[in-house]
């Protein structure tokens, strides 16, 4: 039985595993530590924490479980200095990074039979970061993926989603090595190409100033993913070297296959090409979260006028549904709508829409 927890990191993923804790069984006593002390003041003043730890080590022998909510290069190193500490007999670790071979394969290099490490990478995210954008139910409905190290039983394994039942996220277990090609192609890469596309349209914009103002829509809505945080994607891409290096090739094949359709005109192939990305695009599920976090946008056609986006927030904010962003769409092509709405959940979307209807005759739609 699990009646201690100790959470390195209290930010948006670790605020919101404690939070889910706590509110799947209050009798669970979690200790907090974050580099940051003010994270770590308001994880207590908010609930999300029983007790605030001083050090990164303190007394650790009467904890049942760990978790490392610290980016990737930090979670080797704090594995590493575990081996050291006074730890109670069959302790779980887990973390929550986004790559997994080189984390478990520090485990099972520094880690003996004693110390249960589980690899976990919980798929959910936010447009918000720090212990206040943290929720109970952020995992909702996601993919939790675990890679259990060498010494771990199915009983720990077992252990460790009891105390996570509250995040409500859907667990899935698979080797760290199938981990990181599966996330190497639906999220490390497409993180690349993003930031790529985004360099490419900065390397114009010299010679067609309109560049940077043009890109105000749906090339801001298709490279946002861009703009998440630079060391984070840094030491992502570094522990995940070997899988994207054959992305790499795959995807350079991949564009002389469409440059050689370009370049003979090969209309037929051009169609199939698209058609087909289509097709599969469109089969992809709509309700579930997947690696990449989701953007709950509703498009609002609404007059470009005076006052527009009040009366529009003033009718959300009479039914209580939460906007995390508002903007009004320049460039709109292929992209219906002047008004774009940001919602933290699918939820809260569709409260909107409702509300919007109610209120007012207003088309909204979804991309």
């Amino acid at each position: 039985m699990v009646k201690k927890v100790y959470i390195i990191g209290l930010g948006l993923i670790g605020g919101s595993i404690a939070l889910s804790i706590k509110q799947k069984d209050p009798s669970i006593h979690i200790l907090g530590f974050d580099i940051n002390e003010d994270q770590a003041n308001l994880a207590k003043r908010i609930g999300a924490i029983d007790e605030i730890a001083t050090k990164l080590f303190p007394d650790l022998s009467s904890v049942d479980m760990i978790f490392l909510s610290t980016p990737v290069q930090q979670t080797t190193q704090i594995i590493e200095q575990l081996k050291s500490e006074q730890l109670k007999k069959d302790v779980i670790v887990t973390d929550v990074g986004s790559t997994k071979v080189k984390i478990v394969e520090c485990a099972n290099q520094h880690l003996n039979g004693k110390i249960k490490f589980i690899g976990g990478h919980p798929m959910a995210g936010s447009h918000k970061s720090g212990i206040l954008a943290a929720k109970p139910h952020l995992f909702e409905n996601a993919f939790y993926i675990l890679t259990p190290s060498q010494y771990v039983t199915q009983n720990d394994v077992d252990l460790l989603k009891s105390v996570l039942e509250g995040t409500k996220a859907n667990f899935i277990e698979m080797t760290p090595n199938e981990h990181d090609e599966v996330t190497g192609v639906i999220s490390h890469f497409p993180h690349i190409v993003a930031a790529s596309l985004v360099y490419q349209a900065k390397n114009h914009e010299e010679q067609f100033p309109l560049v940077k103002r043009l890109a105000a829509g749906g090339f801001r809505d298709i490279t946002r993913i861009a703009s998440s945080s630079p060391s984070m994607w840094r030491d992502i891409l570094l522990h995940n070297k070997e899988p994207l290096l054959h992305l790499f090739d795959e995807w350079i094949s991949e564009m002389e296959r469409v440059k050689a359709f370009v370049a003979n005109e090969e209309a037929d192939n051009l169609f199939s090409y698209f058609q087909y990305a289509k097709n599969y695009r469109d089969g992809l599920p709509e309700k579930q979260k997947g690696a990449i976090p989701s953007f709950y946008d509703l498009f609002v056609d609404v007059p470009d006028y005076p006052g527009v986006i009040s009366e529009i927030t003033g009718y959300l904010a009479k039914e209580k549904i939460s906007l995390t962003n508002i903007r009004i769409i320049e460039t709109r092509e292929e992209i219906y709508g002047v008004l774009r709405l940001s919602f933290q959940t699918e939820r809260d979307r569709e409260l909107a829409i409702d509300c919007i209807n109610k209120y007012c005759a207003y088309e909204t739609f979804i991309m």
